[in-house]
């Protein structure tokens, strides 16, 4: 896409686990947004946490963006490379007196607090060290605190989804940027890494609306242009509760095991806080020209899997049956799919045709396949409750030597074939198609009972009817 913008966005996760639901919402969002206003899209990696980051969990989070069509206009940034421009900056505010050394400990602070009179279960640091001075061969610990400057009595953000929010300086204290083993605090890098990146847009959940005085402050001090902020809604349970991994918001790529389209994923979420009228399916065109911040609600959006299975199970309708079988082999284990392509491409194409709009992922299509393909391992009693009468057995043994006559065993024929046995014995063809239902899928619901007799193939046909027959001998 040719660039129109000098807008310039950034999806920065922690490789600490694997990417969930919301995060790649948000890194959504901003890839949108980019797209929209033909500007930049970057990724960076915020591994500063030694012990918790893992390369696994880059590779995994990498793997599951780029699934959803999602990759980096420029190289990657890791915050582990970047430590010297990190303490660059830390000793530029430390000269100008805007950030200070603290060697108070947490008890020593709340053992001063308390002895004001304070009752208050939360506390922020009394600024005990602020005018200390204190160098950097004190012989003690210490922390590096940012100095919040004394003229700031609040700070207002003008956020581009939730508008004006304020913010009372009482609400901060001189808040740590380094720690005691010099590492920098995430509100501190972030500030230098996003003026290193030329970001121009922030956009990212909520629950970051808190640490955003903080680095509007961080980046007036440092000199830098603080970026425009959004923050999109939070993703709530079916409850209204926060989403949990019970709720779905595991490991994204449990979605591409379970055989969900990630145009199909990319749509649900896109449509987890943004509207565009009524429309509920988008190509990726579509929601690249219509996305804009604009659109993005105020309140959480719930999230509902059976509405993403119905998303999920519109596009498999869409595909051709050719591009169904494709999908299926990257959506599902190899190994798992060794029986299946035994069948001819042509077998295998119509029988995707036979479940397509029966099925809400690929793990079900896979499953319905399986079990045309190994035929039944039992019978469902209830729709041998249902479908079986005294008089099953006999039509079934009338019928099975007629379809061991048959020459083409096409759908035409049988149709034909069966058509007219059910005229001739006067019942209805519910009354012998469910029967052949069981004995073929081991249930009385499947595609069309013709089409599946005539896919299965006669020999099969006939074997798994003489199963179904010997097992209502004792039934």
């Amino acid at each position: 896409m040719e660039k129109k913008s000098n807008f310039r966005v950034r999806f920065a996760p922690s490789p600490t686990g694997n990417l969930h639901i919301g995060g790649m919402r948000t890194a959504l969002f901003n890839w949108l947004f980019a797209r929209h206003n033909g500007g930049t899209f970057l990724l960076r990696v915020e591994d500063t946490d030694k012990e918790r980051s893992q390369k696994k969990y880059t590779d995994a989070q990498l793997e599951a963006l780029k699934w959803c069509g999602i990759e980096s206009d420029e190289p990657l940034v890791f915050q582990s490379e970047r430590t010297n421009a990190y303490q660059k900056v830390l000793q530029t505010l430390l000269a100008s007196n805007k950030a200070y050394r603290c060697t108070c400990s947490s008890e020593e602070i709340e053992k001063r607090v308390r002895a004001t009179g304070s009752k208050d279960e939360y506390f922020g640091y009394d600024g005990f060290c602020r005018n200390k001075a204190l160098a950097a061969d004190c012989g003690k610990s210490f922390v590096i605190r940012f100095a919040v400057p004394d003229s700031v009595s609040e700070i207002v953000v003008q956020d581009l989804i939730r508008g004006t929010v304020t913010f009372a300086r009482s609400q901060f204290d001189d808040f740590i940027i380094a720690r005691s083993d010099g590492s920098p605090t995430y509100n501190f890098v972030v500030v230098v890494d996003d003026n290193f990146q030329n970001i121009t847009h922030i956009i990212r959940g909520e629950e970051h609306l808190g640490n955003t005085p903080k680095q509007i402050l961080l980046a007036k001090a440092c000199g830098f242009i603080a970026p425009q902020f959004a923050h999109i809604p939070l993703i709530l349970s079916p409850n209204g509760g926060k989403l949990s991994k019970r709720d779905s918001s595991v490991d994204l790529l449990k979605y591409k095991k379970e055989g969900y389209l990630p145009a199909a994923l990319v749509n649900y979420m896109v449509r987890l806080g943004w509207a565009h009228g009524n429309q509920e399916l988008f190509t990726t065109d579509e929601l690249i020209k219509y996305f804009s911040l604009e659109a993005v609600g105020k309140k959480g959006a719930v999230f509902d899997i059976q509405k993403l299975q119905w998303v999920n199970a519109q596009y498999i309708k869409a595909l051709s049956p050719q591009a169904c079988k494709a999908w299926l082999k990257t959506a599902i284990d190899s190994y798992l799919l060794e029986k299946l392509c035994e069948w001819s491409d042509d077998t295998f194409c119509k029988m995707i045709a036979l479940y397509q709009e029966r099925v809400k992922t690929g793990l079900e299509l896979y499953d319905q396949l399986m079990l045309v393909y190994d035929g039944p391992l039992k019978y469902k009693k209830e729709d041998l409750k249902k479908w079986v009468t005294p008089e099953t057995k006999d039509y079934l043994d009338a019928l099975l030597s007629k379809l061991e006559l048959v020459g083409e065993f096409s759908h035409e024929e049988i149709a034909k074939l069966i058509k007219e046995f059910c005229k001739k014995k006067h019942i209805k063809l519910v009354s012998i198609a469910q029967p052949l239902r069981i004995a073929l899928t081991g249930g009385a619901s499947s595609p069309g009972v013709f089409e599946l007799l005539s896919l299965v193939g006669q020999e099969e046909s006939i074997s798994r009817i003489e199963s179904l027959q010997q097992f209502l001998e004792s039934y």
